[in-house]
């Protein structure tokens, strides 16, 4: 079959001339794993060859400009014919006049998979072909998305677009083809490769490409070359040999960490993470025991589970149990009643790991075997077991969109867990989950109500030997729920409060003590900025943990870590003035702002502003109006995307918006863009903000140019963007090194926080009357970027590869473009606790500083005591003399 689909390739080549394989003696196999290679080719135009395998056979398109990571870009990719495997390996040089002469790169490689739920052959045949990238350089989500063809077009057109994901960027899509300039296989450069200079490594597998002129790179029978970070993380070890076990009585669990998103990037298992009891299935000799994850045996508990376990061989069997609602999703609720009701015979065990079995240890095998291992056992039991134990499968695909199919199905979340790795009876990275509602578990401590009535519960958690109260769970109490719940909370009713630290309820009428012994588990909306529980409600008792293992296990995305309850603020003195909770507090009703009527004023659009109010849409329009006379400068007459939250930055809805869409207020001006069909959106009026305000416009960014004059550059903007280890005041040493450079060349510096972790150096620019040009400007703030980390290297990196910025701060010149974009000074950020870009003066810029300080809430007061910037706009310097400066220091 592959054989008649390289017709047309080998028909329009000379292979007595071209180093290229003919494909006549493949010595590239088809893989389980689909491969892909990015081929940089500079034949009569340079492009990036992009090839996908599938069917024997690497479907190819020609994409003009490289993919691109902005999910706005829409590359041409031009449908070429299908390339052998062989050609995976393929670097080189194609003599000029043979078709496609020119030098060949390979620029990048790896796995590729159709995102799940689609088909890719169905795919390619409607023209939208939706994959998932695992390479070293292009990662993510994209689609190929077929053109209508053109009356007399000889070719099929498609587009390649990026779906927005963790790998996406809302600008500067082509940075990713801009910067990374050398071979993914050789490290060499085009030309080193044109010259057929330059050290290859050695060939993976004896009988390469024997007559490329770049030796064989790559042998794709192969996983990946060990020398590729890709290959560590996918390439497992030859398996240990087995050695007869004794089977032990119980075995501490693996425990999963919680994360707020799936890791990124291959060699993870993703499963579904089941709302249910976790329990260790032991099995020998006919007989079988089920025990919690801390040993409890609970074999009567599941009594017809261990009925059909007995019918697996001898083993120890790693699952969960489970009650199922009528769509078949998990429900920790029925699970609870069922097993309070005893009427367990519909309950499921979801097995998902085997530790040993049939007289050997598994623990030192991978995720990957032991698996293997126990689908074969499940599947040999057959009948006798199913459909009560059941085997769990798992995705190799993007952890995000499994994340999100799970969250559409109402389910809790998902694990991922390390394919490579063994078993480890702690908890590690190597086992990670996501839910897609936050959950923890507490302990009670007392409850509320009057005799007989439950009204909420009083709850806390340990921290050391404390109990510390972390609030009030006051809803999920159904008459059912009330029933079984309140007799058991009489039986442990104390005297005396359990909860110790500052912040602890007092007793007051209707308020019960109780000894901290009944565990809840609850969902939540995160915590307060004082560490109490916001929006509770609770779900079920669990019997399988004891109370005193209990801590404080925070995910990543709760708003703030637990903190010790802060004491109530004293009140003030007579004759002092209370201080406002909100400089921009709206008054009730009233939902007009500059003149803009703001539908749906009391949404909530940050959870948590830091005290535990939210933050609402109508508050955001009140802050833009309050701040909105300082902030206008530095955006009227530059074009301006805004990002778009209408949910709120915890809803689905994201968009990022540079273009005035139909239905765009009056007040927005539109602006024709060299280059672009579509007007550009601009801000010229206070009252445009809150016209974006109304849409739910949380962000805004501005173009770096000179206003009404979108093709000169009007300011330099620095981005100091820290690896996730590096303490803050690595940031600040950075910005004032940025700050010295470009004051020794004549130029004047201005910083603000970003409301991220990184800090902005800003350079205004005098308008030099058409003189100077963006790629001029940005080609000076990568020269003063580029000296800065030449001369300190182990602190600085101008390459945006995160491999390359480990232990770094990445000095990012790149928004110094024509099209790129810097958030403004005082927008406020899509992220928890509201925090916006402030502008501060240099004498804040030092240890101590904390950019969190400044929020939605707190700073327009804080505007009001600041003259940071106050003579920014007479300080713009011109560029050139700089230039010229700089050049004569290199």
């Amino acid at each position: 079959m592959a054989e008649k689909k390289l017709a047309k390739y080998q028909s329009m080549r000379d292979f007595s001339l071209t180093a290229e394989p003919s494909g006549d003696d493949a010595k590239v196999k088809a893989s389980n794993r689909l491969r892909f290679v990015i081929q940089k080719h500079a034949a009569t135009r340079l492009h990036f060859d992009f090839r996908l395998e599938l069917d024997g056979v690497f479907k190819s398109w020609a994409v003009t400009k490289g993919p691109s990571t902005d999910p706005h870009d829409r590359r041409l990719a031009v449908e070429v014919e299908d390339h052998p495997l062989d050609y995976g390996d393929f670097e080189g040089t194609i003599p000029k006049g043979q078709y496609g002469g020119g030098s060949v790169m390979l620029w990048d490689r790896g796995y590729w998979e159709p995102e799940p739920g689609t088909d890719p052959h169905e795919g390619l045949r409607r023209g939208d072909f939706k994959i998932v990238m695992h390479g070293e350089r292009v990662k993510g989500s994209y689609v190929l998305v077929r053109m209508k063809p053109r009356e007399r077009e000889k070719r099929t057109n498609w587009l390649l677009i990026k779906h927005h994901d963790d790998f996406a960027t809302d600008s500067r899509g082509e940075a990713l083809v801009e910067d990374e300039l050398t071979s993914i296989a050789s490290g060499r450069t085009m030309e080193e490769i044109a010259a057929g200079t330059g050290k290859g490594p050695k060939p993976f597998m004896t009988g390469g490409s024997k007559r490329a002129s770049g030796k064989a790179v790559w042998q794709s029978n192969r996983a990946e070359p060990e020398s590729t970070p890709a290959a560590a993380a996918l390439r497992a070890p030859p398996p240990p040999k087995l050695k007869a076990a004794a089977l032990p009585g119980f075995v501490p669990p693996q425990l999963a960490k919680s994360v707020d998103r799936p890791p990124p990037g291959p060699g993870w298992a993703h499963e579904i993470k089941f709302d249910g009891y976790r329990l260790q299935l032991r099995v020998e000799n006919g007989k079988a025991t089920l025990k919690t994850r801390s040993g409890l045996d609970w074999t009567a508990k599941f009594k017809e589970i261990g009925k059909d376990g007995q019918n697996l061989p001898d083993g120890l069997y790693d699952g969960e149990a489970c009650a199922l609602d009528h769509n078949g999703s998990p429900d920790f609720p029925a699970l609870q009643a069922a097993l309070s009701d005893g009427k367990t015979a519909d309950l499921v065990f979801f097995v998902f790991d085997c530790l040993f079995a049939e007289g050997q240890d598994l623990r030192s095998l991978s995720l990957r075997d032991r698996k293997a291992r126990l689908q074969q056992i499940v599947e040999a039991a057959g009948k006798k077991i199913a459909p009560r134990i059941r085997f769990v499968d798992h995705f190799e695909t993007a952890g995000d969109a499994v994340l999100q199919s799970a969250c559409r199905m109402s389910l809790e979340g998902i694990v991922s867990k390390r394919l490579d790795q063994p078993y480890r009876s702690d908890r590690s990275e190597t086992w990670l989950k996501s839910k897609c509602r936050a959950g923890h578990e507490v302990v009670i401590g007392g409850w509320t109500g009057e005799a007989g009535q439950l009204r909420s519960l009083l709850v806390g958690v340990h921290r050391g030997d404390k109990l510390v109260y972390v609030g009030r769970v006051g809803t999920g109490f159904g008459r059912d729920k009330v029933a079984r719940v309140l007799p058991r909370l009489e039986k442990v009713e104390a005297e005396k409060s359990p909860f110790s630290g500052p912040g602890a309820p007092r007793k007051e009428a209707n308020v019960h003590w109780a000894r901290p012994e009944l565990v809840a588990e609850i969902e939540f909306a995160g915590f307060t900025g004082s560490g109490m529980v916001r929006q509770g409600a609770f779900k079920a008792l669990r019997e399988d943990k004891p109370a005193d293992e209990v801590e404080a296990e925070i995910p990543a995305n709760v708003d703030e870590p637990l903190a010790e309850p802060k004491p109530a603020a004293a009140k003030p003195k007579a004759g002092t003035k209370a201080p406002a909770k909100s400089a921009a507090k709206p008054n009730p009703g009233d939902n007009v702002v500059l003149g803009v009527v703001i539908s749906n004023p009391d949404k909530p659009l940050w959870p948590d502003d830091g005290t535990g109010l939210p933050v609402t849409k109508l508050e955001l329009a009140r802050y833009l109006e309050t701040v909105g006379e300082w902030m206008m400068p530095h955006i009227k007459g530059r074009p301006c995307s805004v990002i778009r939250m209408p949910d709120g930055i915890n809803g689905s809805q994201r968009f990022f918006q540079r273009h005035a869409g139909k239905g765009s207020s009056s007040l927005i001006t539109e602006v024709a863009v060299f280059g672009d069909h579509k007007p550009y959106q601009q801000l010229d009026r206070i009252e445009a903000l809150a016209a974006m305000a109304q849409i739910g416009a949380v962000e805004y960014h501005p173009w770096n140019c000179q206003p009404f004059q979108p093709e000169v550059p009007g300011r330099l903007v620095f981005d100091l963007d820290p690896d996730e280890d590096i303490p803050f005041t690595r940031v600040i040493e950075g910005a004032l090194e940025v700050k010295a450079r470009l004051e020794s060349l004549g130029l004047n510096a201005f910083c603000k926080t970003t409301g991220g972790k990184g800090l902005h150096v800003v350079t205004p620019l005098k308008d030099g009357k058409g003189k100077m040009d963006w790629p001029t400007a940005k080609k000076f703030a990568q020269d003063v970027c580029l000296a800065i980390a030449a001369d300190q290297p182990d602190r600085y990196v101008v390459n945006m590869a995160k491999a390359k910025r480990v232990g770094r701060i990445f000095l990012d010149y790149l928004r110094n473009d024509r099209l790129s974009t810097a958030v403004a000074p005082l927008s406020p950020r899509g992220r928890p606790l509201a925090p916006v870009s402030f502008p501060i003066t240099w004498d804040l810029v030092k240890p101590g500083l904390d950019p969190k300080k400044w929020t939605l809430r707190t700073a327009p007061g804080l505007l009001k005591k600041t003259k940071a910037w106050a003579d920014y706009f007479d300080a713009e310097e011109p560029l050139a003399p700089a230039i010229e400066k700089l050049k004569k220091k290199r």
